[in-house]
């Protein structure tokens, strides 16, 4: 979808971090889900990750172990992709949809396992019983594809702040 609808992602972020800080919107770097060569579009956005290294990621858990809608499934060496994303995902998006799960994507543009495992420092920030089982498995659980934000266990600088109903079984 075009970053100008009320929907995206780019919209989303300015919203909710960039204007809050301040940060020119030349100065941030989304990828452009309308654009007609999306492989293309991913290639871009790993130059621009490799031109400019992630100092800081920030991070959220899905109820799946998803980790930037990189679903359970996805191999730890993708880079930049085109995801499909899971129907548990698209449905706890809709809210962002008006309710309507037709207004979900099914598929969107996002940084692979490999990309984000590239950031100096990563924070993943968890909230609610919902998301319990998740960082169980993420921090304590094998690493394995069956859940994508167990591959932090490789990062060397890994912060994790968590509500005491999402780390409950921690």
């Amino acid at each position: 979808m075009p970053g100008e609808d009320e929907h995206s992602f780019r919209t989303f972020m300015e919203e909710n971090l960039y204007e809050g800080l301040r940060i020119p919107r030349e100065n941030t770097f989304v990828p452009d889900g309308t654009a007609e060569d999306a492989e293309f579009e991913c290639a871009g956005y790993d130059a621009k990750l490799r031109k400019y290294p992630l100092d800081l990621l920030v991070l959220g858990i899905g109820t799946n172990g998803h980790i930037a809608y990189n679903e359970p499934g996805t191999d730890f060496e993708l880079h930049t992709h085109i995801a499909e994303l899971s129907e548990e995902s698209r449905a706890a998006e809709a809210k962002y949809f008006d309710d309507d799960l037709e207004l979900v994507p099914k598929r969107i543009i996002t940084m692979g396992i490999a990309s984000l495992l590239s950031a100096g420092k990563i924070l993943v920030l968890a909230n609610g019983e919902d998301k319990a089982d998740a960082l169980y498995d993420m921090i304590k659980g094998s690493k394995s594809e069956d859940c994508p934000a167990s591959a932090l266990q490789d990062h060397p600088n890994v912060t994790v702040i968590v509500t005491q109903d999402a780390g409950k079984r921690l």
